[in-house]
């Protein structure tokens, strides 16, 4: 099996890959995709996989091939404070990438058939948020996630300026899918065999445009065998930001302003930035993307765009002999975490401390 770039040693490589065959064009989708690492979202046995671009399932857990993770996080358009609606929000990978650029005052929700993929994407959101330094670069919109089927939103939910839905979508359910978003509003999901950009421009105005082909297994239907009655599903409440909150992310904000000045007027002064880390490219070769859902397999090719440019197959880079470099001097130093540094040196108590570097452990 193979996927439509090559594989990484790392998620920062992979991401370089997606980049190089135009799957990631933006830079705020390139700046999400780097924040997460991919394989914080397996489980430990499987991790070897997690940088290739394959799709991955155990259980009832799943997560897409990142080829499709970036033209879906690119069809979005996504913008900070707008509401977004994950129908499948399965591991929540896709989730906390989009929360990255909602910002504080979007709106996060996610609903997932499986309770016991909620609990998984709960202890993933949990570590998540302890361990990555990456809400110093990103002020977080955390998801909310509820268990339900998706064909069963309650009617007078509010509706969503994005919506993603992960499984199949079958004819008959377009229109309802439609009905979950604003005026205005993007809808992306697979459709008649192919992942479907839709944007609502009037009350029951669309435009509708065809990215990829893809197969996904079709969603699964409501099951009334047992009482008769559908269940309802109630999504979270539009929380209002307390006056606590806003105040931390206000400091935050500043905090990042003093360095950023900081950081100007060090360069001012002759200091550099280093040079970005430079990996050797590795042999690209036109594959097919696998998509895993609900005990089934498809593959559907895509074409890199590189290729109409690329008369072989199998082509690599070629590298002067003396331009390689020895192992040991490809380790990159160690990111320095600007922002917790200079909230730790402030003459404030180690609990407002803590809480402003969003509950981190000691």
């Amino acid at each position: 099996m193979g996927g439509a770039v090559s594989a990484g040693e790392d998620n920062d490589e992979l991401i370089d890959n997606l980049k190089e065959a135009q799957y990631i064009r933006t830079e705020l989708v390139e700046q999400a995709f780097r924040a997460i690492d991919r394989a914080d979202y397996y489980l430990e046995e499987f991790k070897d996989n997690a940088y290739k671009d394959l799709a991955w399932k155990h259980g009832n857990i799943h997560l897409s091939a990142p080829c499709i993770y970036s033209e879906v996080m690119e069809a979005l358009d996504l913008q900070p404070g707008l509401s977004f609606l994950n129908l499948g929000s399965g591991t929540g990978y896709l989730s906390s990438m989009v929360g990255l650029i909602l910002g504080p005052f979007g709106v996060n929700h996610g609903v997932e058939l499986h309770s016991d993929v909620i609990e998984y994407a709960k202890q993933k959101l949990d570590f998540f948020i302890k361990t990555s330094d990456s809400f110093d670069k990103f002020e977080f919109c955390e998801p909310s996630f509820v268990t339900g089927n998706c064909l069963e939103i309650s009617p007078d939910c509010t509706q969503y300026d994005r919506v993603y839905c992960g499984a199949g979508v079958q004819k008959e359910h377009e229109d309802y899918m439609k009905s979950l978003l604003k005026v205005g509003g993007i809808l992306v999901m697979p459709l008649e065999e192919k992942l479907t950009k839709i944007t609502r421009t009037g009350p029951s105005a669309w435009e509708t445009k065809k990215i990829l082909a893809v197969s996904f297994a079709p969603l699964i239907q409501p099951n009334h065998a047992d009482s008769g009655k559908s269940r309802l599903v109630h999504l979270p409440p539009v929380a209002v930001r307390s006056l606590q909150d806003l105040a931390r992310i206000a400091i935050r904000g500043t905090i990042k302003k003093i360095i950023h000045q900081e950081a100007l007027s060090k360069a001012g002064n002759g200091l550099k930035n280093p040079p970005r880390f430079k990996r050797r490219r590795v042999r690209r070769r036109r594959m097919e993307t696998i998509v895993f859902l609900d005990k089934e397999v498809f593959a559907s090719p895509i074409s890199n765009p590189s290729d109409d440019n690329n008369n072989s197959e199998d082509m690599e880079d070629e590298r002067p002999e003396e331009e390689e470099t020895k192992p040991s001097e490809l380790k990159p130093d160690p990111p320095v975490n600007f922002l917790r540094e200079k909230v730790l040196s402030l003459p404030l108590p180690d609990p407002l401390k803590y809480y402003l570097l969003y509950y981190r452990e000691k």
